[in-house]
């Protein structure tokens, strides 16, 4: 599926995302990309260290989804899952913010054995403000694509007026502490951060071919950050 570790070195290069936005860091107050560079590192590191799956679970959201290649939530189908031998290694490549940091996406290469691909994530930072992914994608590639020599990172304009809160993602809170899971439809899922200045939606059909799209608000106007295709699986 993807990943590894990277030096911890390279997150100083996330620094100079604040420079991006030429109206002043204090509208960036919030938004640190630093911080899920940090969080895909650690992913990373740990799916070596404890093996594949119980990274991913550690780090999934309550309703975080995966490809299997269906759509799925990711808890549920993690749940008592052996981990591989081998853990795919990763490396985060490039990072969106949203204005408000409350939503970031991470792409990157992983390899595994002879394979090699790319991956994206959704992180969505928690109430504790620390990160969990809540949608993991990517694909395998013939060749891998060349390193770049820093990681990239950007973040979304923020409003004169402020932007509308989006609703809470698809969790319902039962009885007591327990979180229930709403039924999740395996065609279609969408989402946006708190700001509404980075939207994602992913769409599947019956052959298991998706695709996700990624759009963000930058210089006035909204537009794609990334578009994403992935065919079906043969056989």
């Amino acid at each position: 599926m993807k990943r590894a570790a990277l030096a911890l070195g390279l997150l100083v290069l996330a620094g100079t995302a604040q420079a991006e936005d030429k109206r002043g860091p204090s509208r960036n107050s919030y938004a640190n990309p630093s911080a899920v560079i940090a969080a895909e590192l650690a992913f990373s590191q740990a799916a070596q260290e404890k093996g594949q799956w119980t990274a991913f679970a550690e780090a999934a959201a309550p309703d975080a989804v995966m490809f299997t290649p269906k759509m799925v939530y990711a808890q549920t189908w993690l749940k008592g899952r052996a981990n591989p031998a081998q853990a795919v290694k990763w490396q985060p490549r490039e990072v969106w913010s949203s204005c408000d940091g409350s939503l970031m996406v991470s792409h990157g290469a992983w390899q595994g054995g002879k394979a090699n691909g790319y991956f994206t994530t959704l992180w969505q930072r928690q109430k504790d403000g620390k990160y969990k992914w809540i949608l993991d994608h990517g694909d395998a590639l013939k060749e891998a694509e060349p390193a770049p020599e820093m990681i990239a990172a950007h973040i979304a304009d923020c409003s004169e007026r402020g932007l509308r809160p989006t609703t809470a993602p698809a969790v319902k809170v039962g009885k007591g502490s327990s979180k229930v899971l709403a039924p999740l439809d395996p065609k279609y899922r969408a989402g946006k951060s708190d700001d509404g200045s980075l939207t994602w939606e992913v769409t599947v059909d019956p052959s298991g071919a998706r695709n996700l799209s990624v759009e963000w608000k930058k210089d006035g106007e909204v537009s794609p950050v990334l578009i994403e295709e992935v065919a079906a699986e043969k056989g």
